[in-house]
């Protein structure tokens, strides 16, 4: 008698954790991703690789929060996972992995 197949559920991922830690590499984690940006005050102002942007000054990324906007196009977000989802065009799901794994920490809820 063969036994019934369980549906399998992905692990949690401990978002807010991998947040945290990225937070304190976010000037690394910036300079990898958008290397043509500079830093102005509190924010790291760069071009958006997402669209033809030719001048810095409407992609902004809070170095003390993660926030971040593109001014001109009105995308935004909170936190370090959904500026990797939006450059990488990723789901959250597989950003928070792949920021986990670039920082060599844990991503799943124990």
């Amino acid at each position: 008698m063969t036994r019934p197949r369980t549906k399998r559920f992905p692990r949690k991922i401990d978002f807010t954790a991998i947040n945290r830690v990225a937070l304190t590499h976010l000037p690394d984690l910036l300079d990898r991703w958008l290397p043509d940006g500079v830093r102005e005050g509190a924010e790291w102002v760069a071009r958006n690789p997402r669209r033809d942007d030719r001048h810095h000054g409407s992609f902004k990324i809070n170095m003390s929060t993660g926030r971040w906007a593109d001014f001109a196009t009105g995308d935004r977000g909170g936190d370090v996972i959904s500026l990797a989802a939006y450059l990488a065009r990723l789901t959250q799901r597989e950003a928070a992995r792949r920021v986990a794994a670039m920082l060599g920490i844990d991503h799943d809820c124990r």
